[in-house]
């Protein structure tokens, strides 16, 4: 194997731009000061989520949903391989990473669009228990998503985290993607920029 262009620009671009805008949100919760800060994180991980969803459809073939999300048999036994210190080499996302892919797009989007009706003063106290459970739950997926990414790079000594700022990973030549769709990446930070402009107007 060498390496080969697996990750385009869109899934990098949105993979870091939300997980910072969730960090950013997270921290500016319960202020009053950065309050638009973080309506804006939140609008910015609504807008990231909701392209990527389009993106798993019509994107690259590692980006595809129908490449990486798989049921509780390929799950089972690719967390069964990891056990035993042999894991299967998987040249997009693994099985059980694809899953929490998944659980981050949408408790991304149903956390701020319940925030986003909080800030329109809809829902009332109830909605705002539930705006603070969702990102609760969208934390604890997250810690989990990094727990795999590191035990990932490790057991398959392939930095993860590299792979996705540079795009590239262990494969074969035929499994690369043609191109990084820079262009897809441009109408990805305008959908981002028109939620922020919605969002702040």
């Amino acid at each position: 194997m060498k390496k080969i262009l697996v990750w385009d620009w869109p899934v990098r671009i949105g993979h870091w731009l939300m997980a910072a805008s969730f960090c950013i949100a997270w921290l500016t919760a319960e202020s009053e000061t950065f309050r638009l800060v973080h309506v804006i994180s939140g609008a910015t991980v609504f807008a990231v989520a909701t392209f990527r969803l389009a993106w798993g459809l019509i994107g690259t073939r590692y980006a595809r949903f129908a490449d990486f999300v798989h049921g509780p048999s390929a799950v089972g036994r690719y967390i069964g391989s990891l056990l035993r210190l042999q894991p299967e080499h998987q040249t997009g996302h693994n099985p059980a990473g694809g899953w929490a892919i998944v659980a981050l797009l949408g408790l991304g989007i149903a956390t701020s669009v319940a925030g986003w009706a909080i800030y329109n003063d809809i829902g009332g106290h109830l909605l705002e228990e539930l705006h603070e459970g969702l990102a609760a739950t969208m934390l604890t997926v997250v810690i989990i998503h990094l727990a795999g990414v590191f035990s990932g790079s490790l057991l398959h000594g392939e930095n993860l985290v590299r792979a996705m700022l540079t795009g590239f990973k262990n494969g074969l030549p035929e499994q690369a993607i043609v191109s990084a769709r820079p262009l897809a990446a441009l109408l990805l930070l305008s959908w981002i920029g028109l939620a922020g402009w919605f969002i702040a107007n």
